[in-house]
């Protein structure tokens, strides 16, 4: 999600202030990412990472968990929500291999809420479409957002509690970052500001 709908126009604004460097994407799975950083084979990986030997892990970005539903004509919208109002309703979620999804799962746990799991999938982009088809409801990070902007759905804030999803930077203790790595994680902290804003995203 993020390298679909953030990083490609950060690069391309960033590198008209730095045409002299060069910047490479790659987009691939959280674990794939750490383990390419693990091996020095990247300089950086940005998502939600846990603590780990011998990586550095800097917050970068906090986004908020949201509840998303189908867009019903006549639907109330409320802007925010408690999550007892979860109560009875089908989630539809990722596998637990999304950090996020855990996270979710966690907070479900504590609010004593009874709820149904729905279909479980692998994408985010799948989970939206099937919120969009009525399949159920689900819980997404806000920079998820863009990607319901042509999903016929609805957007509510949890809250009580909010809960933030700490985005982070990941770089390998062992090795010296390039030259300029540092001006582009400073410059992309701006821009994600900015786009959050921008985009709506919390």
């Amino acid at each position: 999600m993020v390298a679909a709908n953030i990083l490609p126009q950060a690069i391309r604004e960033f590198r008209s202030q730095r045409p002299d460097l060069r910047i490479r994407l790659f987009d691939a799975h959280l674990a794939t990412i750490l383990k390419r950083v693990e091996a020095g084979k990247l300089d950086l990986g940005l998502g939600t990472f846990k603590s780990r030997p011998g990586i550095r892990r800097t917050p970068f970005f906090r986004f908020s968990l949201v509840l998303i539903r189908a867009d019903k004509d006549g639907a109330i919208r409320p802007a925010s929500m408690a999550w007892s109002a979860l109560n009875g309703q089908t989630l539809i979620s990722l596998t637990r291999s999304y950090p996020h999804q855990q996270l979710i799962d966690e907070h479900l746990a504590k609010t004593g809420v009874r709820w149904q799991r729905g279909v479980v999938v692998n994408f985010m982009d799948t989970q939206i479409a099937l919120v969009e088809a009525a399949e159920g409801v689900a819980i997404i990070p806000s920079f998820g957002l863009p990607a319901c902007s042509h999903r016929t759905v609805v957007m509510s804030q949890l809250i009580n509690p909010v809960v933030n999803l700490e985005f982070c930077q990941i770089s390998n203790r062992g090795k010296k970052l390039p030259s300029g790595a540092e001006e582009f994680t400073a410059f992309l902290k701006t821009y994600i500001a900015r786009w959050a804003g921008r985009t709506g995203v919390l």
